[in-house]
């Protein structure tokens, strides 16, 4: 052991922890569950102070010889090398001071080595004054955040969400010419084609994406230049906009300062939209899954309309059944992220005067959702959209069946004699054909032309 001291006085930390006094209290007074803080979120800390060493080095405000071996064990904190030093969990301070710290530390600590010295010597690197340097958690944990969420939309949920549109759109156009009864309230309906009914769900996902999308811009603002309550204390006035070009070059996201920093320290809007954007697209998701899941159901005892792929036994007792688990799995990670956006919703609206302190909880819960969403997606894509297959035989003897192709004779026969040709069918167990000629209002030739399914799939053309 070794012993640092911060303002508090002294601590005891572990020889090979590149961590200092700060994080070691943490892991003292916040040892609540299991959930550390997000990689992500360190990473985009790491970021940010590889750019704001750079930074400051050019505005004349950290000596040269410190610039470097700060920046580049910053670069090595984002790049995952030093991951096993960010033990803490999610629950700790509502501004992330511990986070934040525990990067200070570990990179000042890295750089002292590079630079000779002792490790927890804070000389001639000091995690405050020099790797925290015209910052405050305040703003730059906020600014992590952003930053992290925005990479990880990009790297990770659009390309998903893309690839699952793109074959939910192929088999829109392999389903193009396959008749099926359509069901609305779950009842009969009249036809419709199965690629129409696949259409629908391409158009629900490019609404997500085109919703994901519009909230972007809110993620590019990030708070830093705020400091401590968003006056810009202790920071040079270019800070701000010089660390948001170099990390805009290094990342190719167009980041920016945000316009007001007060509203960007105490509110938290933009990561409460995208959340809100997400629990939009797990709805979507939710529906096209159940759908898929209640035509695959049977095989025999079901709808037994689409086959889907079988991955895995089923059942411990059953032999032979298999179970549609992809879109269990799915529906599994919609239901979570509708109770992450719930936490994130009052979450962000706990902001008081100058700084919103559920910041830690928010950027776990919006996270999560992403990396769920992305992973789901994926699976689901794989595992059961790409070996999906339309059973036409089972779907032709529901068309044929279904009462509802009566709606064809409404605009011959009227909807009160339509409807009673259905009720007859119904009660006599007979076909919607053999009520309709009993009724004596149509002949054979005018029922054959009229009862046509591929003609009841689009409006009238008279």
């Amino acid at each position: 052991m070794r012993r640092e001291r911060d303002s508090l006085g002294e601590v005891e930390v572990a020889d090979d922890a590149f961590w200092g006094a700060q994080t070691q209290r943490s892991l003292h007074f916040f040892a609540i569950g299991e959930e550390r803080m997000p990689l992500p979120i360190i990473h985009a800390l790491a970021q940010i102070k590889a750019a704001a060493a750079r930074v400051n080095g050019k505005l004349g405000l950290l000596a040269a010889n410190l610039v470097e071996p700060i920046a580049q064990a910053a670069d090595e904190v984002a790049a995952g090398q030093w991951d096993a030093q960010f033990p803490l969990r999610v629950w700790q301070t509502g501004s992330g001071t511990q986070s934040n710290m525990n990067v200070n530390e570990v990179i000042a600590n890295l750089a002292n080595e590079c630079l000779g010295a002792a490790r927890g010597s804070k000389n001639p690197v000091h995690p405050n004054d020099h790797v925290n340097l015209g910052q405050s958690s305040n703003d730059v944990f906020p600014s992590a955040l952003h930053l992290s969420v925005a990479s990880a939309v990009h790297a990770q949920l659009l390309p998903a969400l893309q690839c699952l549109r793109d074959l939910l759109q192929q088999r829109s156009q392999d389903f193009a010419d396959i008749l099926k009864i359509g069901r609305t309230h779950l009842m009969d309906a009249v036809p419709m084609r199965l690629g129409q009914e696949f259409s629908g769900y391409v158009d629900q996902l490019r609404q997500g994406e085109a919703g994901i999308r519009s909230v972007l811009p809110g993620l590019y603002a990030l708070a830093l230049g705020g400091t401590a309550v968003g006056t810009g204390l202790n920071t040079h006035p270019d800070f701000a906009l010089q660390v948001c070009r170099m990390l805009t070059e290094r990342l190719s996201l167009p980041l920016r300062p945000a316009e007001n920093a007060f509203a960007a320290l105490a509110g938290q809007e933009a990561l409460c939209q995208l959340s809100g954007q997400l629990r939009s697209l797990a709805m979507s998701l939710l529906k096209i899954a159940n759908d898929i899941r209640w035509m695959g159901s049977g095989p025999r005892a079901g709808l037994g309309e689409l086959a889907l792929p079988e991955n895995e036994p089923g059942s411990s007792i059953m032999p032979g059944k298999v179970n549609p688990t992809q879109a269990e799995a799915l529906s599994m990670v919609c239901a979570q992220v509708f109770g992450n956006d719930a936490t994130v919703a009052f979450a962000a609206s706990q902001g008081n005067f100058e700084l919103n302190v559920y910041k830690p909880v928010i950027g776990y819960n919006v996270l999560q959702s992403i990396t769920l969403l992305a992973d789901a997606m994926r699976s689901f894509t794989l595992h059961c959209v790409q070996g999906l297959q339309a059973r036409a035989d089972r779907l032709q003897v529901h068309l044929d069946s279904s009462l509802m192709l009566v709606t064809a004779l409404v605009p011959s026969l009227g909807y009160e004699r339509a409807a009673k040709i259905a009720q007859r069918a119904h009660q006599e167990g007979s076909t919607l054909r053999a009520a309709a000629l009993a009724s004596g209002w149509i002949d054979a030739a005018q029922l054959d032309e009229i009862l046509r399914p591929e003609r009841m799939l689009a409006p009238d053309r008279n």
